[in-house]
Formats: structure tokens, C-alpha cells, sequence
């Protein structure tokens, strides 16, 4: 091979904010849809972390027509004076400055989402232009920036100042940051924000900061365009949406996560109306939590760290888990609802059906896991385990609470009744011995790999297709497990219940890694696990029944990303000649690949995977470098769980309302709206 010369002046020093316009994707994780949220989200913390210290209690969030977006606040306002050692604007500094902020000073904020000081500047050098204006002390600030490609230069310039931070005017009393940005379309895959992701994000933030008000307006439509003018529900469906024109709604809540756990339990029954809430603060971390148990029989914990969702848990949720268990053990044996020889019950026991809210604020925060959303901090265990037992006891020590606490023990006997009768069948479909072989004979066609980070999964919809999928596959690595009948929705079933369905049992068994709180993601066999049904509504069907029984009893396996839906195509395109061939996944597609193939081409509509022969399934579908194949993450937990439980339960009601708001009978697939779904091989986390 040639030498070449290898200098410091083959060095790269990148400047300012050069290194975000470089590699985006280090600093927001992607530049797809998920990146395009986060830059907004950036703004909206900052205002979120001076409404968390005291300084503001009003937000307002606007999306305007032309797809740029705004957030202002009434908090303290961007400092505008010099900074000492920049010698310009603070103003200027947090719009250009990585690593520059106020919350590296706990004199400024005690609490911070915000910890690395390049939130704001992020934004700016991968927005096409930022306007702030700061009202602070009397008087209105208002600075601009633009990002533009300098051909002397031959380079990019991100985020670069028009002019010096100038005063405009006077603003009497009134105090705050607005700022306004346009993301650019040079990064972003799509600049189009989503009206249910800011929805449901900010919504989640009014119920975290209680008394906070959030106003979101989006000026791209009015509340007309989501209904029927000539339906006579017109009127009734308007209110429904709660909405004025153009969009806006406002969240606010004054009883904070305790209405956040109701809202989550909506439409479910209660064990006891009201849920049960406390804060608390030990060793400089305040606690907050509210718990609610229902009639179902999973457990859903939502945790937050500093305003921050933390799906994949820590050492938070470990001591809530670990105080909740404690203390009402120590109630059963107090109140002899547990006798001298009864062994104590298991956490498991007390969280079915329970529905809880934790939120803590703590100082130095490190987040670590598959998607950075885990709390690693070891001393927060204990203080959080501390305030939960003090808060329950505090809150059972109260009469009018006695028969809420005794209705949990009861609920905790009847759930440790069902967990000694299930053990059997627990162990039978995680256990590594003949009957789970047997369970698999002549079910799954095994790849040969041993290697569980390369292997993939097919679950198929049918035996046709399934055996087609067989003479497709490459056995080295992929596997192939074909569903004889439609699995068991498992939405309001116990584990006994769902174990005692064949076809899930067969996936539990192929899968390796247990069910429910026996789940273990290093057991796992396959990092892929590819769900393979036809482009109908059956097919749909089966896909949704999937996906609520990862979320309810294998959550870790969609939390680490390995759930995928395999995207067979919708149409052939060809000419009879077979001088031409081409494939579209949608009607969109389908019209460029008619253009591609030219005059006298013919169409063919699959309307399931067994009208594909092998060779044709493996070019469309199963081959890595060709396929079209799209990963679920849970974007938002809350969300997933209000959506799973409306379209998958048994609220009647429920649903139809969310179809009167939501349906779009033209979108094969409606279920996936609270789902985040990516491209293979796409940046999107």
C-alpha cells in the first residue's frame, strides 16, 4: 500500500459549531424524526427547568404554518449582560457556546434535565435561522441567528450571529425567553413536527410540574379539519377534541402526578377511586410518587428523573419497588392479615394491577442503558426505598385510607393464590428441558447460528407462508416460526391465562428468555425478532396481538430495540416480456415504479405472503440488504400503555371516542401511532 504523508496539518479543528453540523447525530441522537423533536425538546427544557426551580409557570408552544416552531416562557430570561470572559452577550454564549449554561452552577438551578450546556446551541446550528427575545429587568433583547453555506469559506456556518444581542424596547413587568427557530431541511430527513408527539410530550411535562400551564397551538390546521362538517356529532366530536381554532389546547394540572396516574388508569376499574399520593425529600432528593391498583393484572411504573422519562428504570425504581414491598408486608403482618407462618409475599404480588407515577429531582444525574434513559446513580435507591415506606405509612396511618390498604392485601392473596397455582406452567415455558422442545417440533424451523446477536426471528403468519418463508430463509441465521391460528390477546389476562395459550407458549419457548418479570434479555436467542403477517386487516390483527403482548409481558425486549415488523410489498410491477420488474411498499411508491417500468406494464396486488414464491419473498422481504424492514421502540411509555389499553381492552367507549379523534380509515395501520417506527439501518434510536 502507498505511504502517505500523515501531518498535523491533516488535523481537523472544528470549530464553534461546526462538530453538530458534522455528526448531528452525537449530539441528538438522529436526523430523522426522533432528531427533529429533540431540538425542540431542547428549548422546551430549558423553560421546563425554570418552572421545576420556581421561576415560571407558564409555557407556550406554537408550530406555525410555514413548519417552524416557538416556545416562550415567563421565567427569569436569558442573562443579557457581557460575559467576563467572551466578552459578548449571554444571550450569544448559550446560542453559540457547546457546553454553556447555567446549570453547571447549583447555586442556579437545583434541578436540571438540562446537564451538558449544548441544548440551545444544538438547536441553532441545526436550525436555518433562531430568533430569541429576552424581556428581563425592564427592558426587550432581541438577537438573530442564521446558518448558511459560505462559498469563500467552502464550508457550512452554523448558527451564526446577524448582529449583537440589541435592546428593542421596554417590557414593564413582564419577564421571559421567546424563541423561534426553523429546523433546517439540509439535516433533517423530514422538518415536519408531529402534533401527537409535542402533544403527548407536553402533556406529560404539565402533569410532572403540577399547577404548570402548557399551551400548544398549531397554526397548520384547525380543529375543523379533524371532523366531519356534515356529521350531526360534529358539535359532539369538536368538544371531544377540546380544541379551539386554530389548534390549541392548554394542559394544566393541579394535582400533578396523582391526576397523571388517574389519567392513565381512565376507562380501567379502580380498586380505589382516588389514587394514593406523596412527596417527600431524604438526603437531598425529593420523591413524588402516586400509585393506583386496578382490576388488570400487569404492572405499569412510570418513572422521571429530573422532568426525564427513564423507561428502561434504574436504582429509583428498584427502591420504590423495594419500600412499596416492605411496607405493606410489614402492614399484612401488623394488621394479622398475614399469619406468623405465612411466608411474606412477593413484590410481585402487591404490583398487579398497580399503575404508579415516580418522579424524583436530584442533583449530578448519570444516565446509562440501552438508550440513555436508565438511572446509574447507586445513592438514590435507598432515599427514594426511605420515602416510599414513610409515605405509604403515612398515608395507611390515616383512617379514611384503612380499606384502600386492606383491599391491596387482599388483592396481593389473591395474586400470590394464581402465582403458586402458575408456577408449573411458568416453569414449563421457561425452562430448557424436553417439553419446550416438544412444544417447538415441528413448529420452528431452527437457524444453525449459536450467536443471538446475528440471529433473526420470524414470526409468520400461517402455515403457507410459514413454509414458504423455510425454502427462503439463510439457515445460518435466520429461523422461521409460522402461527397456525390467531395468538391470544393478552390485554386484561393473567400469566396462567396467557401460558395456556399454544401459540404463545411456542414463542415464549423460541424466543428462550422467559415471560414477565422472569424475563431475562441476555437469555434471549434472536436480537431480531421480525413480525411477518399480510398487508390485511387480519394480518394487522395478528401484528397488533404481537406487539400488546411484548409490551405487557416482554417490555425490556421493545425497550432494547430488538421488535421489528418485516414490510412485504403491496404491488409487483412488470411487463409480460419479464423485460421489467419492480416492487412498491405503498400507493406512493407504487406510482414511481409505474413510471419506472414504463408502457404496458400489469399489477399485481398481493393480498397475502403465501401468493409470493421463495425467491420472490427473500428479494422483497427477508433479505438484509434489500428488505424493507422498520423497528418498534416506545417513544413514549405513557402513551403506548393509554393506547394499548383503549384499542386492545374492552373499552367500548374508549375506542370509539379515539376513532372519532384519531381514525384515518385511509392508513391500513392505526395501532402504530404510538409506536416509533424506523428504518433498518436508519439512525433513529
Amino acid at each position: 500500500m502507498e505511504q502517505q504523508h500523515y501531518g498535523a496539518d491533516d488535523i481537523t479543528i472544528l470549530e464553534g459549531l461546526d462538530a453538530v453540523r458534522l455528526r448531528p447525530g452525537m449530539y441528538i441522537g438522529s436526523t430523522g424524526t426522533r432528531g427533529l423533536h429533540h431540538i425542540l425538546w431542547e428549548i422546551v427544557d430549558n423553560a421546563i427547568d425554570e418552572a421545576a426551580n420556581g421561576f415560571c409557570d407558564k409555557i407556550d408552544v406554537r408550530i406555525y404554518k410555514d413548519g417552524s416552531v416557538s416556545v416562550e416562557d415567563n421565567g427569569r430570561g436569558i442573562p443579557t449582560d457581557i460575559h467576563p470572559k467572551t466578552h459578548v452577550s449571554g444571550v450569544q454564549v448559550v446560542f453559540t457556546q457547546l457546553h454553556a449554561g447555567g446549570k453547571f452552577d447549583e447555586h442556579n438551578y437545583s434541578f436540571s434535565g438540562g446537564l451538558h450546556g449544548v441544548g440551545a446551541s444544538v438547536t441553532n446550528a441545526l436550525s436555518k435561522w433562531l430568533k430569541v427575545r429576552v424581556n428581563k429587568d425592564g427592558d426587550t433583547w432581541e438577537m438573530e441567528f442564521h446558518s448558511y453555506f459560505d462559498e469563500e469559506k467552502n464550508k457550512y456556518e452554523s448558527g451564526v450571529p446577524v448582529a449583537p444581542l440589541k435592546k428593542t424596547g421596554k417590557c414593564g413587568k413582564a419577564h421571559g425567553t421567546f424563541v423561534h427557530f426553523m429546523p433546517d431541511d439540509a439535516v433533517f430527513s423530514t422538518v415536519q413536527y408531529q402534533l401527537s408527539t409535542v402533544s403527548h410530550r407536553l402533556k406529560e411535562l404539565a402533569f410532572l410540574n403540577k399547577g404548570l400551564s402548557i399551551t400548544l397551538t398549531d397554526e397548520r390546521i384547525t380543529a375543523n379539519e379533524y371532523v366531519d362538517e356534515d356529521d350531526e356529532d360534529h358539535a359532539q366530536q369538536l368538544d371531544l377534541l377540546g380544541a379551539t381554532q386554530p389548534y390549541s389546547v392548554t394542559f394544566c394540572y393541579t394535582g400533578g402526578i396523582a391526576d397523571f396516574a388517574a389519567y392513565l388508569n381512565e376507562g380501567k376499574s379502580k380498586l380505589y377511586a382516588q389514587p394514593l399520593y406523596y412527596k417527600g425529600e431524604r438526603d437531598g432528593i425529593l420523591v413524588e410518587f402516586a400509585i393506583q391498583h386496578t382490576g388488570e393484572f400487569t404492572e405499569n411504573l412510570f418513572s422521571f428523573v429530573n422532568n426525564i422519562p427513564t423507561p428502561e428504570g434504574g436504582y429509583h425504581e428498584m427502591g420504590f419497588r423495594g419500600g412499596l414491598t416492605r411496607m405493606l408486608n410489614d402492614y399484612a403482618r401488623d394488621g394479622k392479615l398475614l399469619k406468623e407462618k405465612d411466608a411474606n409475599f412477593l413484590g410481585e404480588d402487591f404490583r398487579e394491577g398497580l399503575t404508579a407515577v415516580l418522579s424524583i429531582k436530584m442533583k449530578n444525574v448519570q444516565f446509562e442503558g440501552q438508550t440513555k434513559t436508565k438511572l446509574g446513580n447507586p445513592e438514590a435507591r435507598s432515599p427514594v426505598e426511605s420515602c416510599v415506606v414513610e409515605g405509604l405509612r403515612e398515608l395507611a396511618a390515616q383512617a379514611k385510607n384503612k380499606k384502600i390498604f386492606d383491599d391491596i392485601i387482599k388483592k396481593a392473596q389473591g395474586a400470590a393464590r394464581v402465582r403458586i397455582a402458575a408456577r408449573q406452567a411458568k416453569d414449563t415455558a421457561r425452562a430448557k428441558n424436553s417439553i419446550d422442545s416438544l412444544t417447538l417440533v415441528g413448529k420452528l424451523a431452527a437457524c444453525s447460528g449459536k450467536k443471538p446477536e446475528l440471529n433473526e426471528l420470524f414470526i409468520v403468519e400461517g402455515d403457507s407462508a410459514g413454509g414458504t418463508a423455510k425454502q427462503a430463509r439463510v439457515r445460518q441465521y435466520q429461523s422461521i416460526l409460522p402461527l397456525r391460528g390467531k395468538p391470544l390477546n393478552v390485554e386484561k389476562k393473567r400469566l396462567d391465562q396467557v401460558l395456556a395459550n399454544e401459540e404463545i407458549r411456542t414463542i415464549i419457548s423460541a424466543l428462550g428468555a422467559g415471560v414477565g418479570n422472569d424475563f431475562n434479555l441476555d437469555k434471549l436467542n434472536y436480537h431480531k425478532v421480525i413480525i411477518l403477517s399480510d398487508a390485511d386487516q387480519d394480518g394487522f390483527h395478528i401484528r397488533c396481538i404481537l406487539l400488546t403482548f411484548f409490551f405487557r409481558y416482554m417490555r425490556p425486549l421493545v425497550n432494547a430495540g430488538h421488535v421489528y415488523i418485516g414490510m412485504p410489498p403491496l404491488y409487483k410491477v412488470y411487463k409480460p416480456s419479464g423485460s421489467a420488474e419492480e416492487y412498491a411498499y405503498d400507493d406512493k411508491e407504487l406510482q414511481e415504479k409505474i413510471e419506472k417500468v414504463g408502457r404496458g406494464y400489469l399489477i399485481q396486488r398481493y393480498k397475502g405472503l403465501g401468493e409470493m414464491s421463495a425467491e420472490q419473498l427473500w428479494s422483497t422481504t427477508m433479505d438484509p440488504m434489500r428488505r424493507n424492514l422498520t423497528q418498534v421502540t416506545i417513544e413514549d411509555a405513557a402513551a403506548a400503555e393509554d393506547m394499548i389499553t383503549t384499542l386492545m381492552g374492552d373499552r367500548v367507549e374508549g375506542r370509539k371516542e379515539f376513532l372519532n379523534r384519531n381514525a384515518n380509515f385511509n392508513k391500513q395501520d392505526a395501532f402504530m401511532d404510538r409506536v416509533k417506527l424506523k428504518k433498518e439501518g436508519d439512525n433513529e434510536g
